[in-house]
C-alpha cells in the first residue's frame, strides 16, 4: 500500500511546515515570525504565549499577515466546556485546533468545530514506554496511538497528533481518511538534552505518512532561523515533487 494515502498530495508543500511559537512573549513571537517572513506560511501558538496574554491579538496579527494558525491548547474538560471553547474559536482564521480526553469530548469538538479542523492528541512525543507505564497505560504506545486515532475518526476529529514513529500503522491501518500532523521534528538524530524522545527527521516523518510537520526549537535556535527554515522547506518541497 501507498504510505501517503489517499488525498495526502493534495496540501500545498510550503503549508506543510508548521513553526511553533514557543516564547512567553507576544512582541517575541511577533519579532520572529517577522524574521521568518515569507518562508513561513502556517505557525502554532499554544500555552505558554496563552498565559502571556494577548493570545487572541496574535492570533488576529498572524491572520492578518496572511498566515495560518494551529491553536495547540489541547481542550480536555467535560465536554460541554470543550464544546463552547471550540465554539469560541470559529470564524476567527483558525486552521487546526488540538483537543485531548475521551470519546465524548472528542465528539463534542467535533460537533462544534465549524470552520476549524480538530485534531486529536494521542500520545506526546515527549512520553516514552516508561512515561507510559508510570500513567497507567498497560499495552504499548503503538496500540494506544491507534486505538485513539480510530477514536478520533469515529467521533468526526479531521486528524490526529502522531510521532512520526507511528505514522507508518496510522497509515497503513487508516490509508488517507485522517490527517497526521507529526511534533517531534529534529533535522538529525535527536542527539540534544530536550524534552522530545520519540523523535524522526524531516525526510523520515513524511516518509512515514506524515502530512504536516510541527518544528520549533531546530529553527527557533539556529543562527540563521530563516535559513533553517529555507533548508527545511526545500527538504519538503524536494519530497513531495518526487511523489
Amino acid at each position: 500500500m501507498d504510505s501517503r494515502g489517499a488525498g495526502r498530495c493534495e496540501i500545498d508543500v510550503s503549508d506543510r511546515l508548521i513553526v511553533a511559537l514557543d516564547f512567553s512573549r507576544s512582541g517575541e513571537a511577533r519579532s520572529f515570525v517577522d524574521t521568518l517572513g515569507s518562508s513561513v506560511g502556517f505557525y502554532k501558538i499554544g500555552l505558554e504565549l496563552f498565559m502571556a496574554g494577548g493570545y487572541f491579538e496574535l492570533l488576529e496579527w498572524l491572520v492578518a499577515r496572511g498566515k495560518k494558525v494551529f491553536v495547540d491548547l489541547k481542550f480536555f474538560d467535560v465536554p460541554e466546556t470543550v464544546k463552547g471553547a471550540v465554539r469560541g474559536l470559529r470564524n476567527r482564521g483558525v486552521t487546526f485546533a488540538t483537543v485531548h480526553g475521551n470519546q465524548a469530548i472528542l465528539e463534542a469538538a467535533g460537533k462544534e468545530k465549524g470552520d476549524v479542523k480538530i485534531l486529536a492528541v494521542t500520545a506526546l512525543t515527549s512520553l516514552d514506554r516508561g512515561d507510559l507505564d508510570d500513567l497507567g497505560f498497560q499495552c504499548d504506545i503503538e496500540r494506544l496511538v491507534l486505538s485513539r486515532a480510530r477514536r478520533a475518526l469515529e467521533a468526526g476529529c479531521d486528524g490526529i497528533i502522531s510521532s512520526g514513529l507511528e505514522a507508518p500503522m496510522i497509515r497503513y491501518e487508516l490509508g488517507g481518511k485522517i490527517l497526521v500532523v507529526t511534533p517531534g521534528i529534529r533535522p538529525v538524530d535527536n542527539t540534544s538534552i530536550d524534552d522530545q524522545k520519540r523523535t524522526v527527521d524531516v525526510a523520515q516523518a513524511f516518509v512515514n505518512g506524515a502530512d504536516y510537520i510541527v518544528v520549533g526549537r531546530p529553527i527557533r535556535n539556529a543562527p540563521d532561523p530563516k535559513k533553517a527554515a529555507i533548508s527545511i522547506q526545500n527538504t519538503i518541497s524536494t519530497f513531495w515533487t518526487r511523489q
